[in-house]
């Protein structure tokens, strides 16, 4: 059995528990919402054993590197961090039509890396040969997914916003009347950056003293360095808003999509469009 295959098999569990989430999302049967979440959490342990096999795979054939060194394998990684943070709150809060709105992220992961990228595994070059390199996009993924989560859940509270202001109705205003109440999903909004923002900290940091050992500095103002920096800005910007001003509901939900926004394209935008130091073979 191959990495590939279980990646697939990945693919494939995602599909079935966004499905899954929407059919409980339209009919508000539990037994839906917990099916989707099995799958998910099925998906997950098989996307888990997939990473550590590909790492093994590595091995075999002479690199043996951690399954994190180019595009098709961060974007392996960021699908496999979104459902682990919303497992975590899904295990805490039992709000799982949020799944609707946050598995299918890692589902156009898996399928994008499975049907639209490389999936070979190439010796690192020197610049990535360091310690670094895990702590660094461990720690990046995990600040990045927290985001895709806080994403999902800010859609949502603007959709029940509408509901609220009597702009849905019909089928639509049944569907969004299974979201949980817009006070709960605000708070959900604010506790997942409030677990991405640290995270994404750390990454920077270990960025820099990955630069430093690789390059001989800790900041050059490489496009990736200057869009994270943006990143960062933005979601400091969210926290300090939310404490000092009072930033609740929809303003707090459109700078979450926002800050979301700017996380893709410092992830894949700056990588596939501007040249640096983080734009070898698509890496990241």
């Amino acid at each position: 059995m191959t990495s590939s295959l279980l990646f697939n098999v990945t693919t494939v569990s995602y599909l079935l528990a966004t499905v899954v989430f929407f059919a409980y999302l339209a009919s508000k049967n539990r037994i839906l919402g917990l099916m989707g979440s099995i799958a998910a959490y099925s998906g997950f342990v098989v996307q888990t054993v997939a990473i550590g096999l590909r790492w093994r795979e590595s091995y075999l054939i002479g690199h043996g590197h951690a399954p994190l060194s180019n595009l098709y394998e961060s974007v392996v990684f960021f699908s496999w961090t979104i459902i682990l943070i919303f497992a975590l709150l899904d295990l805490r809060y039992k709000y799982r039509v949020i799944g609707a709105f946050v598995v299918p992220f890692a589902l156009m992961g898996m399928a994008w890396a499975q049907l639209g990228l490389s999936s070979g595994i190439e010796p690192l070059v020197p610049a990535l040969q360091s310690n670094w390199l895990l702590y660094h996009v461990i720690t990046s993924f995990l600040g990045y997914a927290a985001f895709a989560v806080a994403c999902g859940i800010s859609i949502m509270y603007l959709i029940k916003a509408r509901q609220k202001s009597g702009e849905v109705s019909g089928q639509t205003d049944s569907i969004v009347g299974a979201f949980p109440v817009a006070r709960v999903l605000d708070d959900l909004n604010y506790k997942a950056i409030m677990i991405g923002f640290p995270l994404l900290t750390l990454g920077i940091v270990t960025g820099a003293a990955w630069a430093n050992y690789a390059w001989g500095t800790y900041w050059s103002w490489d496009p990736k360095e200057t869009w994270s920096l943006i990143v960062w800005f933005v979601y400091a910007a969210f926290l300090h808003a939310r404490i000092t001003k009072g930033w609740v509901g929809k303003k707090a939900a459109i700078l979450s999509i926002v800050g979301f926004a700017a996380t893709i394209f410092c992830y894949l935008g700056v990588n596939l469009i501007l040249s640096g130091l983080h734009s070898y073979g698509g890496r990241m």
